[in-house]
C-alpha cells in the first residue's frame, strides 16, 4: 500500500484561485467569477430590466468553492414535494437539457 504524503498540496500554487466567465455582446457585458463562480462582478445592460435587482439579490462570494447554493436548492425541492412551491424547471424542460447533452456526446463518438 503506497504511503501518502502528510501534506495536502492544492492543484494551483499556493492556493486555489478563482475562475470566471465573461459574456460580451453588443448591448451587454456580464462577468461571473469568484472562487465558487457565484459572484457577479459585472452586470451591465443597455436597458434596465426588473430582473436586474433579483440578480443582485442572489449575488454571493462564498469562501469555499463548494458555496452554499445546494442548500437553497434542496430546501426548494422539499417545498415542491410538500406542495408549498412550484418547480423552477418542469420535468419536460429538464428533459430537453438531457437530450442536448446526449446529442453532444453522440456527435463526439
Amino acid at each position: 500500500m503506497p504511503l501518502l504524503h502528510k501534506y495536502h498540496y492544492p492543484l494551483i500554487y499556493p492556493k486555489n484561485l478563482e475562475g470566471s466567465v465573461i459574456i460580451l455582446a453588443e448591448k451587454r457585458t456580464v462577468r461571473i467569477g469568484g472562487v465558487a463562480m457565484n459572484k457577479i462582478e459585472t452586470w451591465q445592460f443597455a436597458d434596465n430590466d426588473p430582473m436586474d435587482e433579483a440578480i443582485n439579490a442572489v449575488n454571493t462570494n462564498p469562501k469555499s468553492v463548494y458555496g452554499s447554493g445546494h442548500l437553497d436548492y434542496y430546501s426548494h425541492v422539499i417545498d415542491v414535494l410538500d406542495g408549498k412551491a412550484d418547480p423552477i424547471v418542469t420535468g419536460r424542460e429538464a428533459r430537453k437539457t438531457v437530450e442536448i447533452i446526449e446529442a453532444a456526446y453522440k456527435k463526439t463518438m
